[in-house]
């Protein structure tokens, strides 16, 4: 067991200053020459051993990889075969996140469809892994996250005239046809649906920048059907902060989900999905950085390949939910299994003076101390650890947390892999 630096990433859509919690545990992380400014945005705080942005020994300054490549008995001889770790490389990327306004309407690619792209623009999609993600609620979170049911979209789409006119009419009476009564999950419905999706993303700007003028400006004044209450709030928010985006219009097509602090939600590959606003959360994810963009970013939009790569499974947010289940052999600890099989996500909340014991893991993991002081103890060996810090636990060691008595919580966040 030993401490890890992270690294931060400054995006726009970042909390600003020490109101963002990448910031405040930024600094206590061993960042060296690290200094808060108020006045930018601190958006993730990376774990992990990804070549853009890869995590250090602390006490050294070698990368995690390469102590990992060199170690192999840290990450565990069943991970390395399974997912070509030798190179120290982990299979997965824990990340916090402190959002401050929207991230872009996104999805992320398959492991083909990664490489094809990773292939074709290597400049844009950086390396040829898919990356299926979890988001866990540190804080109220509220996110877009796959498509709605059919059913919802076309009630959107009879009381929505401004969303309604940026689709042909055909798609769109073949749609409100289909809807009612189809299959979700049968070709035709999953054909409609892209069909809808598309020809909203595709409109000509002048005809969707008038249309949600029109939108906003009905909704300031309080022309709303009851069936857009849920969303109103949401589009104006979304219009503040990216005027004139076409991906404001996604609020229509996608689940409006708000998560409480310890819910988390899942994103496959091909789910479309928005992380909205007020939150900090853990995320962890299979170790990538593609992401296909198309609405709510300054950045580059690949509107083709989001449409030809989405699985247009249209269903309620409930599918998207991470049950929280007892951690085998602990006694408060949460764990959030994902149906993939690169990362797991344990939770350890405990009152002060409590401990708490985790068995010996096939496989390597990272762990954030989010809150309070405490100590890691295994074998004969202790770590005094505190609010920012970083952990690496390798393959094989059972350990035991306790935290301090001085009437603070401690709370860890643990991201592992098992083959």
């Amino acid at each position: 067991v030993f401490k890890v630096t992270p690294t931060v990433q400054q995006y726009d859509w970042g909390k600003l200053g020490s109101a963002s919690k990448v910031a405040v545990f930024a600094q206590s992380a061993g960042l060296s020459d690290f200094r808060v400014d108020e006045t930018k945005p601190y958006a993730e705080l990376w774990m992990g051993t990804h070549p853009k942005s890869p995590s250090f020994i602390s006490a050294s300054g070698e990368t995690l990889a390469s102590y990992l490549s060199k170690n192999h008995s840290l990450i565990g001889e069943k991970v390395i075969q399974k997912f070509g770790a030798a190179d120290g490389n982990l299979p997965f990327l824990f990340k916090v996140l402190a959002i401050e306004k929207a991230l872009s309407i996104q999805s992320h690619p398959d492991k083909e469809t990664a490489r094809k792209l990773h292939a074709q623009q290597p400049d844009i999609y950086k390396d040829p892994n898919h990356k299926p993600e979890m988001a866990l609620a540190i804080t109220p979170f509220a996110a877009l996250c796959g498509f709605l049911p059919l059913t919802h979209i076309a009630t959107y789409l009879a009381r929505v005239p401004e969303l309604a006119a940026l689709i042909p009419q055909a798609i769109l009476n073949n749609f409100l046809v289909i809807a009612p009564t189809a299959d979700p999950t049968e070709l035709v419905s999953k054909q409609s649906l892209r069909d809808v999706f598309s020809a909203v993303m595709t409109a000509q700007a002048n005809t969707f920048t008038n249309q949600l003028s029109e939108l906003t400006a009905r909704y300031e004044t309080g022309s709303v059907h009851p069936e857009e209450e849920d969303v109103r709030e949401l589009v104006l928010r979304l219009n503040a902060q990216f005027p004139n985006d076409i991906g404001i219009f996604c609020a229509f097509l996608l689940n409006y989900v708000k998560l409480s602090p310890g819910e988390a939600i899942f994103l496959g590959a091909g789910e479309p999905h928005a992380y909205i606003s007020g939150a900090d959360i853990i995320e962890c994810m299979a170790n990538s950085d593609n992401v296909i963009r198309a609405g709510l970013t300054p950045k580059l939009r690949d509107i083709p390949n989001l449409v030809d790569t989405l699985t247009y499974v249209a269903a309620p947010a409930s599918r998207h939910a991470v049950k929280p289940l007892p951690f085998p052999g602990a006694l408060t600890s949460t764990l959030y299994d994902p149906p993939i099989s690169e990362f797991s996500v344990v939770s350890v909340t405990l009152a002060p003076s409590q401990t708490e014991a985790h068995r010996a893991l096939d496989g390597p993991s990272i762990a954030i101390i989010a809150g309070g002081e405490g100590k890691l103890r295994w074998g004969g060996t202790s770590l005094d650890i505190t609010r920012g810090e970083v952990v690496f636990i390798g393959a094989g060691t059972a350990i035991n947390i306790s935290a301090t008595g001085n009437g603070e919580e401690l709370k860890i966040y643990r991201a592992f892999v098992e083959a």
